[in-house]
């Protein structure tokens, strides 16, 4: 990238987008970065300040209107972290939100990178794998976790969890599906008018400014929960806890978003499995325990055997993909991930706590 360009990061107040315009600017000071964000999400208007103090332009717009995407001079990046980030939106409500958001606003942000030439980094989501087959993988129940078995049935399934080779046939949830439907779309452009993109299909993404909520940031809002109170559930599954995710440090991603976005020429086409492996992989009963330890507090998780409309068992990223082609693997652990964002909540916790409690 010279450094007379200008990269533009949409859901740039967000938590991913505010920390990764911060770091682009940071390693290209002579860069112009531009945030866009439509401030929906509640305790995304804490990012401005920082977003100014880092030289970091915001502009308040939303994705689902073209008249907000700006015309920007020397644009050569899009990184589209906009999202409606729900598994659960559109369930008994209109799904016309998430729909506009996650489809409508990244077609937008196609036509902007057509439009200029400009290259695309497409954060996408693990939830676009579909709930039958995620949860027709193998498993044995553990004191502590589900783990899978060495002998399945499925591909693109094995115990280094789940690779770009599983299926993608059937249905999945408005959320995955609307990203999917992105993913589809920037395939077809880059058919047919040479766009220049990076899909990368993130698992469960962690760490300090991350406002979690029961739907949406599963470490945040346990982590939150024991420092500052309320109710915690195991739902689903038993009420047991056992089911399992990956987590990966914010910082993790924005290392490998930034060597990405230095060789996007190099791996312009590829799709990529991006989280923390098994090595970041815990249940909620393990979770739990990790949160009581650093935080030094016990709470109460309540019991919930129902599942709720797209829950699954187990996902954990198989990132090997990712790792041989960017040189890549996460740096930071489990232990460490809570550690900061235990640190970060307990310096800011008048301003956090009414909107995490």
């Amino acid at each position: 990238m010279h450094s007379d360009e200008t990269i533009l990061v949409t859901g740039g107040a967000g938590f991913i987008g505010a920390q990764l315009a911060l770091e682009l600017k940071e390693r290209h000071t002579g860069k112009r970065v531009v945030a866009l964000d439509n401030l929906k999400r509640r305790g995304s208007e804490l990012n401005l300040k920082r977003l100014k103090e880092g030289g970091v332009e915001f502009l308040h717009g939303d994705v689902r209107e073209m008249a907000d995407l700006p015309e920007i001079v020397n644009l050569s990046l899009i990184i589209e972290c906009s999202a409606e980030p729900s598994v659960l939106a559109g369930f008994g409500e209109s799904p016309r939100y998430v729909i506009a958001s996650n489809l409508t606003g990244a077609i937008n942000c196609l036509e902007l990178a057509r439009k200029t030439s400009a290259a695309m980094i497409f954060l996408s989501t693990s939830r676009v794998y579909p709930l039958r087959p995620l949860c027709g993988i193998k498993l044995k129940e553990g004191e502590t976790r589900f783990t899978v078995l060495p002998e399945q049935t499925l591909p693109g399934v094995s115990e280094a969890g789940i690779s770009e080779a599983f299926p993608l046939e059937g249905a999945r949830s408005l959320y995955g599906a609307t990203k999917y439907a992105a993913e589809v779309f920037i395939n077809e452009y880059a058919q047919m008018y040479g766009l220049r993109a990076i899909v990368n299909r993130c698992g469960v993404i962690a760490g300090p400014w991350q406002m979690g909520r029961i739907d949406q940031g599963i470490m945040a809002l346990w982590i939150s929960r024991h420092l500052f109170g309320g109710a915690l559930s195991y739902i689903g599954f038993g009420g047991k806890g056992l089911q399992v995710r990956d987590m990966l440090h914010v910082r993790d991603l924005l290392d490998l978003v930034v060597y990405q976005a230095n060789e996007i020429d190099k791996l312009k086409g590829h799709t990529f499995n991006v989280g923390g492996g098994v090595t970041n992989s815990a249940s909620l009963y393990e979770l739990t325990g990790l949160c009581r330890h650093v935080t030094g507090n016990s709470i109460e998780i309540r019991s919930a055997p129902e599942e709720r409309p797209a829950d699954i068992p187990y996902y954990v990223t198989d990132n090997t993909a990712v790792r041989q082609a960017c040189g890549w693997s996460p740096r930071y652990s489990l232990e460490t991930i809570v550690s900061d964002t235990v640190r970060w909540m307990r310096d800011n916790q008048e301003a956090l706590r009414s909107i995490l409690e």
